[in-house]
């Protein structure tokens, strides 16, 4: 392990007291355990309802799901063991980290894609059907995932290669550079968010302004669709917080050593959790088909027969 890292040494010397640090874990518990009823509802509903999985909006949408109820099981689990275990075996660190960071990356390439089915959907309505199948879908979702991992296990290769046999069954305090601290992994990590930061915001902002221009002259439809975008890069950028997080902790690092704590929990309120609450809203809300069938459902579970 990285004994010197700066951040362990900041935990270290101004790590919380006992009722703070319960008052925080509570907190991130609670939200954690909340957005994952919630998101459960959605897939249930989904599930029962041959017209959302046949609809390819609504495949991306309960992907995004599923992946955020993953993301959210992870990132309390890990934020729970540094405030109790507090260090855990590498290997198993590796593997949580690992999962954590492709759940966290398909974010932004799932909203990206569901921009683009919108963009689809208002402005080439005669070839959506063409466009847009099951099939093609279900692909797109698989290159999500295949993009990801592409992007993350590197990161275990070059560790497996610079490490020795040793490091994989020490015991490390759970974060990314604990596990994976080549400097190699840093400057491949900041290349690659760097790329995507440019090619997911020109999809976002060209769906955008091309489904705007649309909906000053179009349906109702298309004027919900550019609604429906905004929301997305308001998700887009909470989500896309995570690629500049390292370089902002450093940051609170400096600025704030003594509450850095405070600071570090805040941020990964918005950066971890927050985009996972607006999923449910874009469709499970604000969608009136969706909306329907969770209410319908709702109401069964409250008044059972």
């Amino acid at each position: 392990m990285n004994a010197s890292s700066p951040n362990l040494t900041v935990v270290l010397q101004y790590r919380d007291s006992f009722t703070k640090a319960v008052t925080k874990n509570v907190i991130v518990v609670v939200i954690g355990i909340s957005i994952n009823c919630i998101n459960a509802c959605l897939i249930h509903t989904f599930c029962k309802h041959q017209i959302f999985y046949m609809n390819p909006r609504y495949i991306l949408f309960i992907h995004l799901v599923v992946n955020d109820m993953i993301q959210v099981t992870l990132s309390v689990i890990l934020f729970v063991i540094s405030y109790t275990i507090y260090k855990i075996n590498v290997s198993v660190c590796c593997t949580f980290i690992l999962v954590t960071l492709i759940t966290t990356e398909n974010t932004p390439l799932n909203l990206a894609s569901m921009a683009v089915e919108c963009y689809v959907a208002i402005c080439l309505p005669l070839r959506h059907v063409q466009i847009c199948t099951i099939p093609r879908i279900l692909m797109l979702i698989g290159l999500i995932w295949t993009t990801s991992m592409l992007s993350v296990f590197p990161d275990l290769f070059i560790t497996l290669t610079t490490e020795p046999l040793d490091f994989f069954h020490s015991r490390v305090f759970c974060v990314r550079q604990n596990v994976f601290p080549d400097p190699l992994i840093l400057k491949k990590r900041d290349i690659t968010y760097s790329v995507y930061l440019v090619i997911i915001w020109i999809t976002i902002f060209y769906t955008y302004l091309i489904i705007m221009f649309t909906a000053q002259t179009a349906s109702k439809d298309a004027k919900k669709a550019r609604n429906t975008i905004l929301l997305h890069g308001f998700q887009l950028l909470l989500c896309m917080l995570s690629y500049v997080a390292p370089q902002f902790r450093d940051a609170l690092l400096q600025w704030f050593p003594k509450s850095y704590t405070d600071s570090f929990f805040a941020f990964y309120i918005i950066i971890q959790i927050l985009p996972r609450s607006i999923s449910p809203i874009i469709y499970g809300i604000r969608d009136k088909t969706f909306r329907m069938y969770l209410k319908r459902y709702l109401l069964c579970k409250m008044n059972p027969q």
